[in-house]
């Protein structure tokens, strides 16, 4: 039976994915996700056909590199957004997996599940990928440490079992095996990136359409045209990335003609770029008001609960993102086609305190330029209920230690709910249990750590689907969180090039398909 899109079927049945399934699905993707069309590398028999341009696209990405480009960690997404890292798979914008390096897979029993490997395709070093180096490069990240986050809650093992055929094999069972290859965490590497000491340089050892020549700290990225691509040859010559982390400098880089996209312009900078250059991709990321569970005044349910009946999200997307972006009605937001229609009481259930003279802090980064906005009007209504707000603004890598350990008594916070493995469940489990490694609420309420444990095992589908509503309602009714809003994230394009994609999972966006407008 082929396979439809995440579904995991039961272990007496075997999946197989093919060439045919491929060639339909990423048909579909690239029509929906990207700004214009154009086929898919999975549909395309390699080679480097196709004659790209000698023109270079100019980017300004938001966020510079926390750790020189490492794949095992959040700079990973970069990699695949530049198109010059691969995996084994890929996840399109229906949440459903494609083949990219990988060409078909099975599962073979609850622990085992089989790869085959595409053809005829080469590392920028010049390197062929075969099974050995699928094997390595998989090894290396289960044996990183930390591991990375995708990687969390499942020890993986990697075998070549052929020259193009690799056996994986889990400790546990685990339904998003294959979601887990999709994330950018787990991209294919040659040998020659990995170091004794345990780094890894995506510098030259990649399989996508453009290589990675050069990085230059925090502050530019070099990429030029892979002509040995086993897919459709790039447009571009090449991408020139630079890191501006200000979002008025992206936006001003956009209108001066400096930079021919640009990611992530701020709701105040949006208005002041031609229409043209502005587009809106509905995000899978929710901003929301993490309450501190475990201490200080929000250990209180009826203080949360307090929190929660003060705040008017739909105040907050009307004046901070001016409409750009959905009230938040649950933390699982409109990108998630199923979440509106499972969606239970979402209310606190405990009646909120008097609040009057209760001091709290409240804390907020400044990478999302509108944080720091939402943070006043947070005071604001807060103040309005009898709270005592002090706020605490910083850049992120300045607060983390804190916001981990339990540091502040609320933080404002935009989270990718399909995280590494296009699964909100998986987010569920991260952010508000007992365990999880992003519990920035440090919940602890053992009815949903069992919620998230009677969850995790269930395959993809309905099931998993009621589940992950179910332990939604759960954590709201706790007031561990107060949702704010669904992003809606404005991506800058001069019109000076065409099919940049527009992603709601934000894995993709300079492709081989972006090309110079004519």
């Amino acid at each position: 039976m082929a396979m439809k899109g995440n579904t995991i079927m039961s272990k007496t049945l075997r999946r197989r994915v093919g060439a045919a399934v491929a060639l339909t699905a990423s048909a579909a993707l690239l029509l929906a996700g990207c700004a214009g069309g154009g086929a898919d590398p999975a549909s395309s028999e390699g080679g480097g056909s196709g004659e790209g341009s000698d023109q270079r696209i100019r980017l300004a990405m938001l966020q510079p590199p926390q750790t020189a480009l490492s794949p095992f960690s959040d700079d990973a997404t970069k990699l695949s957004r530049w198109s010059t890292a691969e995996s084994l798979v890929r996840l399109n914008e229906d949440l459903e997996i494609e083949p990219l390096l990988a060409t078909e897979w099975e599962q073979t029993d609850d622990l085992t599940w089989v790869f085959t490997i595409r053809e005829g395709v080469t590392f920028h070093d010049g390197a062929a990928l075969d099974a050995a180096a699928v094997e390595n490069s998989l090894d290396q990240a289960a044996a990183a440490d930390p591991v990375p986050r995708v990687l969390r809650g499942v020890t993986l093992d990697a075998a070549a079992t052929g020259d193009l055929e690799v056996t994986i094999t889990t400790d546990v069972p685990d339904p998003l095996l294959v979601n887990r290859l999709a994330s950018a965490q787990l991209s294919i590497f040659s040998d020659a990136a990995y170091g004794d000491d345990g780094t890894v340089s995506p510098i030259g050892t990649g399989t996508g359409p453009f290589e990675l020549t050069e990085l230059s700290g925090t502050t530019t990225a070099t990429l030029d045209r892979y002509e040995e691509y086993w897919g459709e040859t790039a447009q571009a010559a090449g991408i020139d990335v630079s890191f501006v982390p200000d979002g008025a400098a992206r936006a001003a880089a956009l209108r001066s003609g400096e930079a021919d996209v640009a990611e992530t312009i701020p709701v105040s900078q949006a208005s002041l770029l031609d229409e043209t250059m502005a587009f809106e991709v509905q995000q899978s990321r929710t901003t929301y008001l993490a309450l501190n569970t475990e201490s200080g005044p929000f250990a209180d349910p009826a203080v949360r609960a307090a929190a929660y009946a003060a705040i008017d999200p739909q105040v907050i997307v009307d004046t901070i993102y001016e409409g750009r972006a959905d009230v938040a009605e649950g933390l699982i937001g409109p990108a998630i086609p199923w979440a509106a229609d499972l969606r239970g009481d979402v209310e606190p259930t405990t009646e909120p305190a008097d609040v009057e003279g209760v001091e709290i802090v409240l804390a907020a980064y400044t990478d999302r330029a509108e944080l720091p906005e939402i943070a006043v009007r947070l005071e604001e209504q807060l103040e309005a209920a009898g709270f005592v707000v002090t706020q605490d603004v910083r850049e992120y890598i300045n607060m983390e230690d804190e916001l981990l350990s339990g540091g502040f008594d609320s933080a404002i916070m935009s989270r990718n709910v399909l995280l590494d493995t296009g699964d909100p469940l998986s987010f569920e489990a991260a952010d508000f249990t007992c365990e999880g490694g992003f519990n920035i609420a440090r919940l602890c309420d053992p009815s949903v750590d069992q919620l998230v444990a009677d969850g995790q095992p269930l395959p993809v589908g309905d099931d998993r689907q009621q589940a992950t509503m179910d332990i939604e309602a759960a954590i709201m009714q706790l007031g561990a969180a107060v949702p704010i809003a669904h992003d809606r994230v404005v991506q800058g394009e001069a019109g000076t090039w065409t099919d940049v994609a527009r992603d709601p999972l934000e894995r993709r966006l300079i492709t081989e398909f972006t090309r110079p407008a004519e």
